[in-house]
């Protein structure tokens, strides 16, 4: 199932449109009538594992790979025919990408003197754009002085002198450790929003898009399967393999027995979990649960079922338990705090409200 994945209508808040792309490699379809729209200073992600194809689509947008069919249109030009040097788009690469023999403000400069800018004319842009990013003191220093964070900051400096009409960012903060990473998540959004721009980040983490985006485009197998604000991904992911992909989840394979007024009683191999949804009996179904909505103190007219511990983890913030299971199926409960008084092999009657069941149908 796809959600919003469908040709833009004409009516619609419209900056940059991805119209009916269609891409293969070697005869292999990696791309099949993609179609994805982005408003004018949202700031997108484009989120899946490596292969889904989302960084065939940055390229394809960026004008760094042709597509097969379809067109590309920004702020109202169909930039299709147009190469990369000629759409005014940036891209900040997943390795940077800056030159090891020039220095910060040189490489900031590069574009504004690839497009013709004198040098004097050029300083005072180069110098602005640095202390957007607070770069401005290593403007003399060569870059292969500087830290990971900091020759980010160098890459988005050098991204955004030019006053691209569009922001494409492959994969940025892969090479920082993880405190750095959150860190310069923040500031590259707050800097994003305060100058208005829209941008399009890839990534294969989940976290990372939940924290920068306005809205996530969840992909797979080269296709849009969702493409909502974060909150509605986590809440109401579309299909098993959104529910799977964003977030973590308790998961349960099961058939659909009886239904009445709009609630389905699905059996499990841990009992019986009801939902509400539409289903006809004997459907092959996978039924889900956020893990922080689960309560080892289940009251009346909640979901039920009994589970044995395999694990116990104590994140600081958050107790994760880990329940034991077979097949495909996944028990996971995460208690606010530290926890104590749990232990490996305990059996515990566990309880979700039946408004808090995510179910999907599983294909045959």
């Amino acid at each position: 199932m796809t959600v919003e994945a469908t040709k833009p209508s004409p009516q619609a808040n419209r900056y940059l449109d991805v119209v009916d792309v269609n891409k293969s490699f070697k005869g292999t379809v990696v791309m099949d009538k993609m179609n994805f729209r982005v408003a004018k200073g949202e700031l997108v992600s484009l989120l899946g594992p490596s292969g889904c194809g989302k960084t065939t689509l940055l390229r394809i947008i960026a004008g760094l790979l042709e597509a097969d069919t379809g067109d590309i249109v920004l702020d109202g030009r169909n930039v299709s025919s147009l190469p990369a040097h000629k759409r005014n788009i940036s891209v900040v690469f997943q390795n940077y990408a800056l030159f090891p023999h020039l220095t910060v403000a040189e490489n900031v400069a590069f574009g504004l003197r690839a497009r013709g800018m004198a040098k004097a004319d050029a300083h005072k842009p180069v110098t602005d754009a640095l202390a957007l990013v607070r770069m401005d003191s290593f403007a003399d220093r060569p870059v292969s002085a500087l830290s990971g964070g900091q020759q980010q900051r160098v890459a988005v400096a050098r991204a955004l002198v030019v006053s691209p009409d569009l922001l494409l960012l492959d994969e940025p903060f892969s090479a920082l450790d993880r405190k750095l990473r959150e860190t310069m998540q923040i500031e590259l959004k707050s800097l994003l929003r305060s100058s208005g721009i829209t941008a399009i980040f890839v990534t294969h983490d989940q976290e990372e898009a939940m924290g920068v985006s306005d809205r996530i485009a969840v992909m797979n197998s080269g296709k849009i399967e969702q493409f909502a604000q974060p909150s509605v991904l986590y809440a109401k992911p579309a299909s098993p393999f959104v529910m799977d992909f964003v977030g973590l989840s308790t998961r349960l394979a099961g058939q659909v027995g009886t239904q009445s007024d709009g609630v389905v009683h699905v059996q499990t191999a841990l009992g019986i979990v009801k939902a509400h949804g539409e289903f006809a009996q004997g459907t092959s179904v996978q039924v889900g649960v956020r893990p922080e909505l689960i309560t080892p103190e289940p009251t009346a007219g909640m979901n039920q079922i009994q589970v044995q511990l395999d694990d116990v983890m104590t994140l600081g913030s958050k107790t994760v338990l880990h329940g034991s299971t077979s097949n495909t199926d996944k028990f996971l409960c995460e208690l606010s705090g530290i926890r104590t008084g749990y232990a490996r092999g305990d059996t515990i009657n566990w309880g979700w409200a039946i408004e808090d069941t995510l179910i999907h149908e599983v294909p045959a």
